[in-house]
């Protein structure tokens, strides 16, 4: 038997939080995308090592983590240029690496961290490393011999001039009427 304390006392409920629910093909469909995105990529990678054989895993585990592990961006366009924001946590300004072209830009970083410890017998220790990349397709044409790129603080600031919009002269022919 119930006693009448008990019964008075509010419950709390804890309703979970709705979770969307997607369809288990569309779902496959999403993982067999971001498979095909690796596996692009990691043929990229082998080949821009000239086609070295015998480093399959490590360039597919450098693609998957690009995919993975992105760099955020943020692109703001003005009248007169583009600026690109980009995360870049823990790289140094030598362990970058950033292209310019008309359309596009790549910003591409590797790092290995080595901790010294002094009076400490080592046991075990992973070296640790970690490489970046990034493609971005621009929103418009830039004069990539005047972009300018700082990092502060882990973020590194693009500002790059938007190119004149090209003229095009159509010469009109005969009319053939």
């Amino acid at each position: 038997m119930v006693d009448q304390a008990s019964r008075m006392q509010p419950t709390k409920s804890t309703s979970p939080t709705p979770l969307k629910v997607v369809a288990a093909t569309d779902l496959l469909a999403r993982v067999q995308r971001l498979r095909d995105s690796v596996a692009r990529r990691a043929y990229e990678i082998f080949e821009s090592q000239g086609r070295t054989f015998g480093r399959d895993l490590e360039n597919w585990l450098q693609a998957e983590s690009e995919f993975l592990h992105p760099v955020h961006v943020d692109v703001a366009e003005s009248d007169d240029g583009l600026t690109v924001r980009a995360e870049v946590p823990g790289f140094r300004g030598e362990n970058l690496m950033v292209g310019v072209e008309a359309r596009r830009l790549t910003i591409a970083g590797k790092r290995e961290a080595e901790e010294e410890r002094r009076n400490e017998k080592t046991i075990y220790r992973e070296p640790c490393s970690d490489q970046i990349l990034r493609v971005i397709e621009l929103p418009a044409e830039v004069v990539a011999g005047k972009a300018a790129a700082t990092l502060r603080d882990g973020v590194l600031e693009l500002k790059m001039p938007k190119a004149a919009p090209a003229k095009k002269i159509i010469p009109i022919g005969p009319n053939m009427a």
